[in-house]
């Protein structure tokens, strides 16, 4: 199987959790990491930019899609069969770290499927500190706990993003949600 059939198989999977959600997964969906400024037109404050978008493919990107024309992005989740090395860890971390960049909100993860040890490479730990989540899977089919950890983290994922939104855009709102301590915990899903 190759990954991007692997990714196909997971986005499935994610979907089949959303049913009857204003949440979709996509697979290969491009995201935008970097807004360069070519120029403006104009003098002083009013000045306009003009931009250079630049993005990068996701490998499955979950989306809260607002109406048919307006979305959200949610959650990313980069997917990797067999092993990940050094390099990869180092890569899609700094990967995310620019997607958040620009989308303060997104959250942000890594999924190794046919993993042998069916554990999180220390590498991947080590590297991958941009990494919201981590998970990895013993084969190319999730056993019933690894769906419902998957299942879980998405929820919990999905719902940090929309508090991170709310945290961020609506600081002005009446109804806002007002924050005095932000703690992101560390939570292990052990298999023994």
């Amino acid at each position: 199987m190759t990954e991007i059939e692997w990714a196909e198989n997971i986005k499935e999977l994610i979907n089949s959790f959303l049913h009857n959600t204003n949440f979709v997964a996509t697979t290969a969906s491009k995201l935008i990491y970097a807004n360069e400024i070519v120029k403006y037109s104009g003098e002083g404050n009013s000045a306009e930019p003009e931009y250079n978008a630049m993005s990068y493919e996701t490998d499955i990107l979950i989306r809260e899609n607002l109406s048919q024309l307006e979305w959200i992005p949610r959650v990313v989740i980069e997917t990797k069969i067999d092993s990940v090395t050094t390099h990869d860890a180092i890569t899609y971390s700094n990967k995310s770290k620019a997607h958040k960049s620009v989308h303060p909100f997104l959250r942000y993860g890594i999924f190794i499927g046919n993993h042998s040890n069916k554990q999180i490479p220390g590498r991947l730990i080590r590297h991958g500190e941009d990494f919201d989540f981590m998970m990895a899977s013993a084969g190319y089919e999730l056993n019933i706990i690894e769906q419902k950890t998957l299942r879980k983290i998405i929820e919990l994922e999905i719902n940090a993003s929309q508090s991170l939104t709310n945290l961020v855009f609506n600081t002005r709102a009446k109804d806002r949600h007002r924050a005095f301590a932000l703690h992101r915990p560390l939570v292990i899903y052990d298999t023994h």
